[in-house]
């Protein structure tokens, strides 16, 4: 891919939203399966998850790309996909590899411009094992009416610095952190919810993978497509703890020393439990080399999330209001910036990792 090229494909790939971009994925993989979200969209649209297949149905070596799982991160992943299709790699895969795409793994976020799911659940903390007793969070706990207050006047946001202040005053501004985002399973509503259960989402993933016979392959690389982490336009790739030091290794094998990860504290994400590599994890073991493609937009700004969540929790008949839409308008843009050249950067970088993903499967690193 040259200059010219990247620049041309980002301003052909990229949608604006959720309908564009599926008309566009189903336009380039025609065969693909549809599995219907049981929520509708803004104007009481059908909202699909795609599933897309190449290969031999017995490889044994699989490729999955993974898009939405983040709502609106789904206009970069969806832009990934298509980057993939148009250059081709699916054509002249190595022999006895496949490649699967899972296309707006979380539809209804993808369409409402949302990182949660239809439950208000953060899909990337909802993959633990709910047999279990869940992840606790004190921090949250403490700080939870001040994370998505119901009062966001001048005062009501006012209280709630003061209360962060003194928690980092007394607990350093790591902990702070880690109480923020690290997932949370007690209050639905808030700021990184994991849920109770299962998502709709989780399972349409579990069927995927088990009408693709996912589990049965000898190797597998999964690139899932995030946004919001990390400088303008770069794209890291993260591991997972879920996958340990182990899996670490194996993404560094295939990718490079650019690959970070929590555990070994050069990744710009933190330790967070029930993602998606857990699912990984549980189905393939050291037979799976996952990784979060995440391309970084702004500064870390809380107020986006923060305004989302409370026009859900407090203001739900006003979410297709003018207020409503410019909230969405902001969550929107932030994991999605419009810029060209943050673009031209994206088709750059996914285009690197796709090429380095197929010929590691060649290559049996």
């Amino acid at each position: 891919m040259n200059l010219d090229s990247a620049k041309e494909l980002a301003s052909v790939v990229f949608s604006d939203d959720y309908f564009e971009a599926r008309q566009k994925f189903l336009a380039a993989a025609p065969t693909s399966r549809a599995y219907r979200c049981s929520t509708n969209g803004p104007s009481g649209e059908a909202l699909y998850t795609d599933a897309a297949y190449f290969g031999p149905a017995d490889a044994k070596k699989l490729l999955v790309l993974v898009s939405g799982t983040h709502g609106p991160e789904g206009c970069i992943g969806s832009a990934a996909q298509l980057l993939f299709l148009e250059a081709k790699f699916h054509k002249r895969l190595p022999y006895s590899t496949a490649v699967l795409f899972l296309h707006a793994l979380n539809c209804y976020g993808f369409a409402w411009d949302r990182r949660v799911t239809a439950e208000g659940v953060d899909l990337n903390r909802n993959f633990v094992d709910f047999s279990k007793p869940l992840p606790s969070n004190p921090g949250y706990e403490e700080l939870a009416g001040h994370f998505v207050p119901a009062d966001i006047s001048e005062e009501g946001l006012k209280r709630a610095e003061i209360a962060f202040a003194a928690y980092q005053a007394r607990h350093g501004e790591l902990k702070l952190r880690e109480a923020r985002g690290s997932g949370q399973y007690t209050h639905p509503g808030g700021l990184f919810y994991g849920g109770t259960e299962p998502t709709e989402a989780r399972r349409t993933l579990e069927e995927i993978t088990n009408e693709f016979n996912v589990a049965a392959r000898d190797e597998v690389i999964i690139i899932d497509y995030h946004t919001g982490l990390g400088p303008y336009g770069y794209g890291e790739l993260q591991c997972e703890q879920s996958s340990g030091l182990s899996g670490y290794e194996r993404a560094v094998r295939i990718f490079g020393t650019s690959v970070t990860s929590p555990e070994v504290g050069n990744s710009s994400a933190e330790i967070i439990p029930g993602t998606q590599d857990a699912f990984w994890e549980r189905v393939l073991g050291s037979r799976h080399t996952y990784i979060a493609l995440e391309f970084g937009t702004y500064k870390l700004n809380t107020a986006v999330l923060r305004d989302d969540h409370w026009l859900f929790m407090y203001r739900p008949e006003e979410v297709d209001s003018e207020r409503g839409r410019q909230i969405r308008q902001v969550t929107k843009l932030h994991y999605y910036p419009q810029g060209s050249d943050w673009k031209e950067m994206i088709a750059w970088r996914s285009h690197q990792v796709h090429r380095q993903a197929i010929e590691a499967l060649a290559s049996g690193k």
